[in-house]
């Protein structure tokens, strides 16, 4: 994608989450997108078939990025204490939504924020998977129950912040996070403890 196109995706994004601070994302239109984006209909469908399009392109953006720069320890935001401590994994993430970057917490906190909390999740469960369980194992309980229960408690964390108006500091918060789940971590069998 060449920077013109860019730019004209990153205005339909723009455009998009701000009419979602005043209105609802089902009564929203992609008349009204192109219109608040000023740019015109055939523009809007080089870029995107139908608005559920635009919402899953969006999402992936945001979210693959949030989630992959913490992933990576080459963007680190000063936040990790090692290399290879997962709860700073969980601090980088927060850092960014206390930045508000791209206007996340406008989607996360809007009369339509289950729609992008469910993809929020979804990154979420891959970060678990490939940065914080490991090798863990938990005799008797599915991996994937895990993932789902991990990654659904931070989402669940984030929706509770949002919802109460509370102003935890990102490293605040990943105490709390990991005071709850690393028990879960350390206290399952690790298949390699050898290697840990």
């Amino acid at each position: 994608m060449d920077r013109r196109q860019q730019k004209t995706r990153t205005a339909i994004y723009r455009a998009f989450t701000t009419l979602l601070d005043r209105q609802n994302f089902h009564s929203i239109t992609v008349q009204d997108i192109i219109d608040e984006a000023n740019i015109g209909r055939s523009t809007f469908y080089a870029h995107f078939e139908t608005k559920e399009e635009l919402v899953k392109s969006l999402c992936r953006e945001l979210f693959d990025h949030i989630i992959g720069t913490a992933m990576d320890k080459q963007d680190t935001h000063g936040l990790y204490a090692c290399t290879n401590a997962p709860h700073s994994v969980i601090c980088h993430i927060l850092q960014h939504l206390q930045e508000n970057d791209n206007n996340i917490l406008t989607l996360l906190s809007c009369e339509s924020s289950p729609i992008f909390m469910s993809y929020f999740k979804s990154g979420m469960e891959e970060l678990v998977r490939s940065q914080l369980l490991g090798d863990t194992v938990l005799p008797g309980v599915p991996r994937e129950f895990l993932v789902n229960h991990i990654a659904g408690s931070f989402v669940e964390m984030v929706q509770w912040r949002l919802d109460g108006g509370r102003k935890e500091t990102p490293q605040t918060l990943d105490g709390y996070f990991r005071t709850v789940t690393e028990p879960l971590l350390t206290g399952g069998n690790h298949e390699h403890s050898d290697s840990q």
